[in-house]
């Protein structure tokens, strides 16, 4: 993952989030809640893919059928699939451009970066010159400090607290509540256990619980 210089990211990301329309792929409860997110824009949700051909309706929303990139045309579009590693995969079978989420009630620094496909939801703090990657989901009330780095598929789940200078590797899965303290690195897709305290860095590949948190398992 490249990280911009500081100078090239002092602007607004909300001004990034020109568009008033967007598709979202996968009916799931996770698209749910992005599509709370985007109306909280007074962005118009265009309509909802997902394979499962069962899937008839989400909400109020009528499911189309798997992916079909002329529907979409020049419209952007959300993987609206919470699992980390199933939402790296459907990457591969998306050629349309992807846009942001973000909740009006979010804080994020215009001195922060936040790479396509991203959803940050309600309540949700991104500090000075914090950088997210793709396709990174950072859930309700999660406090993302000054400095940190966020690589792609990531998941920073509920009242997550990321301490200043914090490094997330890729598809890794943060629970619900946990604490990382400053200047910690954090591995590729290991899983956090909800509530851990993280005081060393984490290698990756790994389930670590528990406060401090420890290594109880080495993940495929």
């Amino acid at each position: 993952m490249e990280f911009l210089p500081e100078h090239q990211r002092q602007w607004s990301i909300l001004q990034e989030i020109n568009y008033k329309n967007m598709y979202l792929y996968g009916a799931s409860g996770h698209a749910k809640v992005i599509i709370d997110i985007l109306k909280s824009r007074g962005l118009t949700i265009s309509g909802i893919f997902d394979d499962n051909i069962q899937i008839k309706r989400l909400l109020e929303f009528k499911v189309l059928s798997p992916y079909d990139p002329k529907i979409v045309g020049d419209e952007k579009i959300i993987i609206s699939i919470g699992d980390n590693k199933t939402r790296s995969l459907v990457t591969g079978k998306i050629s349309t451009a992807f846009g942001l989420a973000i909740h009006n009630t979010a804080f994020v620094s215009g001195y922060s970066s936040i790479g396509p496909g991203t959803v940050v939801m309600p309540y949700a703090v991104i500090q000075s010159n914090a950088v997210l990657g793709k396709h990174v989901i950072i859930n309700t009330s999660a406090i993302v400090e000054h400095d940190c780095q966020i690589e792609d598929f990531v998941h920073i789940s509920p009242n997550v607290t990321l301490c200043g200078n914090v490094h997330i590797g890729q598809g890794t899965h943060v629970g619900a509540g946990a604490t990382i303290i400053p200047g910690i690195k954090v591995g590729e897709w290991c899983t956090i256990g909800a509530g851990s305290i993280i005081i060393e860095d984490v290698p990756d590949n790994v389930l670590i619980v528990g406060n401090p948190g420890r290594i109880i398992n080495r993940l495929k």
